[in-house]
């Protein structure tokens, strides 16, 4: 077998600003020879095709081919293959340039996870972006520091609803719910992914009637609350979507940012029209991110991907309830949003699906400040009503923040005291390695 050199290089050969580096986890037979499967994914996805074409010329590859940068073999074998040994796990690492596809979205997935995302055992877990690309983008409007200067909260980790139930309710109904988790402390309240611009429960009404709701709470509290209005809709109707909320009052939007597409949600964030914070949903990800042998890794899609789009604040589902998220899956996603990434402001995570107020210490022990404790049905469902749930929400969280646990702060408060009896506190299993405090 003979591979071109200019398809296997060291990493520190390289042009850096160049070339994004695309790094993959491969399952393949024992007897594949994965020089030989790394060049070829490498090749796929840039000038080649199964064999060579006479206008595929060293100038043409020499600008425009991947190049593979990392093959590790997990566990390492080097000397022999065990004779038990059926499959073989590798990472690989190919380095694209960028300059095939540009700044954006769709051609870049269309490159690094194209056709070869039909190869078999081939999933992406990450990308790094040089500089250069970076600066391409503008990123988040707001992001973490932003929203916190429109809310005027700097101190604790802010609290968020999404109404419920999910569905089904009108413009009034919609608004009467928004008000009674104003009042009771909500900072960001946020439709459901579910709900847009449908027949029962207009988006414009919607506005109208929720704002309006909104405001008197705020006077009631003597705190500003951010309503994300769902514009998610057919691509050409996104920014339409978006003014008419604005002009109608809207404070926040929210878009479900991978049906509508990565470049979609730039439009929007990138529109200096557009001049609030967007909260992104990830809603369909797990169609791509739950299987462990193909598609895009959740922190990549869930969290990397959408920051880079622009959105100021994203969902991001956690272990806690419904949905089957792998604990250190969910923290690096939540830090994945919050990590430095040059010009990109950090974003804020919005761990939800099952979230109570008896999760509160766990999340602020794992990210700090810097997050928005999200929960729909732990307010909306709360024994003594919604008001009584997110105040339930906002007595955990500053007890945490003073130091005082939940078991103490329960104690105190008949609103946290009630939920805690409803639905407990989350205590997260000691692995007995590095068990690392605070």
């Amino acid at each position: 077998m003979y591979v071109d050199p200019i398809i296997v290089q060291f990493p520190e050969v390289l042009d850096e600003d160049r070339f994004i580096i695309a790094t993959y986890y491969c399952q393949t037979k024992a007897n594949t020879n994965m020089m030989k499967f790394a060049a070829a994914l490498a090749v796929e996805q840039t000038t080649g095709t199964w064999l060579r074409v006479p206008a595929e010329t060293p100038e043409v590859r020499e600008k425009c081919i991947g190049r593979v940068v990392g093959i590790y073999e997990t566990p390492s074998y080097q000397i022999e293959i065990p004779k038990d040994t059926s499959l073989r796990d590798f990472i690989i690492r190919i380095a694209y340039p960028w300059a095939n596809f540009g700044p954006q979205f769709a051609m870049m997935m269309s490159t690094v996870i194209g056709n070869i995302s039909s190869s078999g055992k081939v999933k992406l877990v990450d990308l790094q972006f040089p500089k250069k690309f970076l600066l391409q983008f503008k990123g988040p409007k707001f992001g973490v520091q932003g929203i916190r200067k429109l809310l005027g909260v700097y101190n604790r980790p802010l609290l968020n609803n999404m109404i419920k139930p999910c569905t089904g309710l009108d413009a009034s109904a919609t608004a009467n719910l928004a008000y009674e988790a104003a009042r009771g402390g909500v900072d960001i309240i946020k439709d459901d992914e579910l709900v847009a611009d449908a027949p029962h429960c207009r988006l414009a009404d919607r506005v109208k009637a929720v704002m309006e709701a909104v405001k008197r709470a705020d006077l009631e509290k003597g705190e500003k609350t951010l309503y994300a209005f769902n514009i998610t809709d057919r691509t050409d109707k996104l920014k339409e979507n978006a003014y008419h909320a604005i002009d109608a009052g809207a404070n926040c939007l929210m878009v479900n940012y991978f049906t509508v597409g990565l470049d979609a949600v730039r439009m929007l964030t990138e529109d200096e029209n557009i001049n609030v914070p967007i909260l992104g949903h990830s809603d369909f990800t797990g169609a791509v991110y739950e299987s462990p042998w193909s598609g895009v890794s959740a922190s990549l899609i869930g969290a990397k991907l959408p920051r880079l789009a622009g959105v100021d604040m994203i969902i991001a589902l956690s272990p806690y309830g419904k949905f089957p998220m792998m604990m250190d899956t969910f923290i690096n996603m939540g830090y994945q949003m919050l990590s430095p990434l040059s010009n990109i402001k950090p974003v804020f995570p919005m761990p939800g699906g099952g979230t109570t107020q008896g999760h509160v210490e766990d999340i602020i022990k794992k990210f700090g400040r810097d997050v928005i404790i999200a929960a729909g049905g732990a307010i909306h469902g709360h024994p003594m009503g919604p008001a009584a749930g997110a105040k339930a929400f906002r007595q955990a969280i500053d007890a945490v923040i003073a130091g005082k646990t939940l078991e103490e702060a329960g104690k105190q408060y008949s609103e946290l005291n009630a939920a805690l009896d409803a639905w407990g506190i989350y205590t997260e299993p000691q692995s007995g390695i590095f068990d690392l405090k605070g």
